[in-house]
């Protein structure tokens, strides 16, 4: 039996993740399907392609020259693909985007009808927090991100789209908080992202902006993650609204009349300025400029329903 494509496919993923883990979230496959198929692919040779040196997976040296035959196949393959679209007179290509955990309640709205209406473009997305999303985009591993505060450091394009309000919450149970100070750093817990989350600093400037110190924090890796923390009643956090859309309808949670709040930046869709951007891409953006408006006002039109100061 001859390897399979699909075992390239893992293969590669593996090598540039380091990782079997991430290369099963890449894939969207299970990780011991993973595990599996990268096993089956090792007995097709005779030298080790990787080992595993406390808990992290190295490539040996066969292995590295193992996986950059596969980028190869697996790129040739893509091209016998696209050149069959082109010859159909489609438009084709795949669009690589990264955006801020939030986002992921926006973009794929933005993205729907355009691949409906083009089944020849792929989408690889990445949802991860800011810092990746922009080293991401620095090193042009990505063709756009979506972020809610623009780079000072990177030169880059931006089309704006939807306003982002962040707002502090609270359970439906929880004591309804109008004003922060000083004191409310030490009665109450404050709930946290991840260093590096556009969310975290906003959140951690607006309490620095209040005088807060606070002397109890949980931090947590998602947006989802202090939302449910929230629910739960663990403590207080500030949110991007466009995420509690569920919860506050349902009453899980409420938004404190706090002065000062909401804080508003807006969603931007960036890309570097020197980026040589193919069909797709274009195709994409001049599908962006023209139907925006009308996306947003279509999918997010329950947001005004909160959105007040």
């Amino acid at each position: 039996m001859d390897y399979t494509f699909q075992q390239l496919r893992i293969f590669s993923t593996i090598s540039e993740t380091r990782s079997i883990t991430k290369a099963a979230e890449v894939l969207h496959i299970s990780q011991p399907a993973v595990s599996v198929q990268l096993k089956k692919f090792q007995d097709f040779f005779d030298n080790p392609l990787y080992e595993v040196i406390g808990r992290k997976l190295h490539l040996t040296d066969f292995g590295l020259e193992i996986a950059a035959v596969c980028r190869t196949t697996m790129q040739e393959a893509q091209q016998l693909k696209n050149k069959s679209k082109e010859h159909k007179g489609e438009l084709w290509g795949t669009l690589k985007i990264s955006v801020v955990s939030t986002a992921k309640y926006v973009m794929p709205y933005l993205l729907s009808d355009f691949l409906r209406i083009h089944p020849g473009v792929d989408l690889k997305m990445d949802v991860t927090n800011k810092q990746s999303v922009l080293e991401s985009l620095e090193k042009n591993e990505i063709d756009f991100a979506m972020v809610s505060t623009l780079p000072d450091n990177i030169r880059i394009h931006n089309i704006q789209l939807i306003p982002n309000k962040l707002h502090l919450i609270g359970s439906k149970s929880a004591p309804v908080i109008t004003e922060l100070n000083n004191e409310l750093g030490s009665s109450h817990t404050f709930i946290f992202r991840e260093k590096g989350s556009a969310t975290r600093q906003i959140m951690e400037n607006v309490l620095k902006d209040k005088k807060v110190n606070i002397s109890k924090q949980l931090q947590l890796t998602s947006n989802e993650a202090v939302k449910q923390a929230v629910i739960a009643g663990l403590g207080y956090s500030i949110m991007p609204l466009i995420g509690l859309r569920n919860a506050l309808q349902n009453g899980d949670v409420q938004i404190m009349p706090v002065e000062g709040l909401p804080v508003t930046t807006n969603w931007h869709l960036i890309w570097l300025k020197d980026k040589k951007l193919g069909t797709a891409q274009t195709a994409f953006l001049n599908y962006l400029k023209a139907e925006k408006d009308t996306i947003l006002r279509d999918r997010f039109e329950w947001f005004e329903q909160f959105n007040t100061n």
